[in-house]
């Protein structure tokens, strides 16, 4: 064929479009739906090119990003990748696991799907040199253990799922030297399975970060049936002097359903601590539902 790698160890996950590594992104801040999915697994993937254009890659994993299993069962799941021409480019990935730690009733399942399309591009120089759309869409679900994938049910439980698209347009210009990027996301997680929590006080600790300590004073809710959606917007100009560094110039603008972002009050306790009581003071993490900000980055690529 046209060649078969094998992986084994950790290795860097394709789901949510963004790469590892920063400088190949075309924003700084990740949109909602690379932000909440996977940016590593560990485990073992096979690629397979039966032809120059056609990438399949079963996995056998331990988990949602995760060094080690949180059951019995290991996840599975695998991509598969198109580029018919050098302007295409359409991938799906898929996983299919038990990642809530004790509930080995419940499964998750978890598609991701990009396209890509570079529709301009010439050699000649100066204006506008190229141009490139990226789209990309996931859904899945968590079922079993009092949660009942895309509907609710008085037995079973809430619906758990997610479900989130994110858009973003590039334009190089000035002999691919300047970029302008414009885009933008939206997702919708019934039960807060994939939500990255807030930090400090509002930290629902043990269940996520550290199992040592009890959890904040605070604690951001994550149960079954708890709603969360949001979207964001952004927009950078990039330049790009030369193949190793990228400075760039970003401003975002993200909202939520809830108070989820850090206002001015901050989100750690008056003496630094999760678990130091403050009811004389009556002080809280100040969440809010928007959040902006402007960005200025330096990134290299060695």
């Amino acid at each position: 064929m046209h060649g078969i790698n094998v992986d084994m160890g950790m290795f860097m996950s394709y789901i949510g479009l963004n790469s590892y590594y920063q400088v190949e992104n075309w924003e700084y801040q990740a949109s909602f739906t690379s932000d909440n999915t996977p940016w590593f697994f560990n485990g073992i993937r096979i690629q397979i090119y039966p032809t120059e254009h056609l990438k399949i890659e079963p996995w056998i994993i331990n988990g949602w990003q995760s060094y080690g299993m949180f059951n019995a069962l290991p996840g599975v799941g695998g991509n598969i990748t198109w580029m018919p021409n050098s302007n295409i480019k359409l991938l799906t990935n898929d996983y299919y696991g038990t990642d809530a730690a004790g509930l080995i009733g419940r499964h998750r399942f978890h598609s991701d799907n990009s396209f890509l399309w570079r529709y301009y591009n010439t050699k000649k120089p100066g204006g506008v040199t190229k141009m490139a759309l990226s789209l990309t869409g996931d859904f899945g679900f968590e079922k079993g253990g009092g949660v009942n994938g895309f509907t609710n049910d008085a037995v079973k439980g809430p619906a758990q799922y997610f479900v989130s698209l994110m858009a973003y347009n590039r334009i190089w210009f000035g002999r691919n030297k300047w970029a302008w990027l414009v885009g933008g996301g939206w997702m919708k997680n019934p039960g807060r399975y994939l939500v990255l929590y807030p930090t400090g006080d509002a930290s629902p600790l043990p269940n996520q970060y550290n199992p040592t300590q009890p959890a904040g004073t605070h604690p951001y809710s994550a149960n079954p049936g708890d709603q969360f959606s949001g979207w964001d917007a952004s927009t950078n100009i990039s330049w790009m002097p030369n193949q190793s560094i990228e400075f760039r110039v970003e401003y975002v603008h993200r909202e939520a359903d809830n108070n989820y972002w850090a206002g001015r009050g901050g989100v750690t306790s008056p003496t630094g601590y999760t678990t130091t009581p403050v009811p004389s003071t009556g002080w809280a993490p100040d969440l809010v539902k928007t959040e902006d900000r402007i960005v200025l980055a330096m990134l290299f690529r060695l």
